[in-house]
């Protein structure tokens, strides 16, 4: 079969849309797996994780220790729901909408947030995660200046 040109860049197009759409979905069941080992391997060197805490993780070694009281059962068992997606290809982002259980011995419950997901090369240089919650999380505009990340 020979394609003409057109056909060929959407083809192009589409394998790399779905390419990064199974990135996300494979990044995101590691999570349900479990697997600690499988999550970081997605992750770059020098890739950023920023909790929705607002804590921020640099390097391979900060974002695993941020991860370890997850993995090691702190919160029970944990499960992300996909709920939605956005994809902008050319980028390489991703915003991921989801629901996440929360199961403990004597409790359970959910709540439901997003990631930002920056990949590079089939890598994850960003993770930014974000929640609903009750309480914003504020930050002081002095610290914020002084960490470079008041808005000008």
């Amino acid at each position: 079969m020979v394609l003409k040109n057109g056909d060929a860049v959407m083809a192009d197009q589409q394998r790399a849309r779905a390419e990064l759409e199974k990135l996300v979905i494979d990044f995101t069941e590691a999570f349900n797996r479990e697997n600690i080992d499988e999550v970081m391997s997605y992750f770059a060197e020098g890739a950023i994780y920023d909790e929705f805490n607002g804590i921020r993780n640099e390097g391979l070694e900060a974002i695993r220790k941020a991860f370890e009281p997850q993995f090691d059962g702190a919160f029970g068992k944990m499960r992300f729901h996909t709920e939605d997606m956005f994809l902008d290809v050319d980028a390489g982002k991703a915003m991921i909408r989801w629901a996440l259980t929360l199961e403990e011995e004597t409790r359970a419950g959910a709540y439901r947030g997003l990631d930002l997901l920056h990949f590079r090369d089939g890598k994850l240089v960003e993770k930014h995660t974000y929640c609903k919650a009750k309480i914003p999380f504020i930050r002081k505009k002095a610290e914020m200046v002084e960490a470079g990340v008041w808005p000008s």
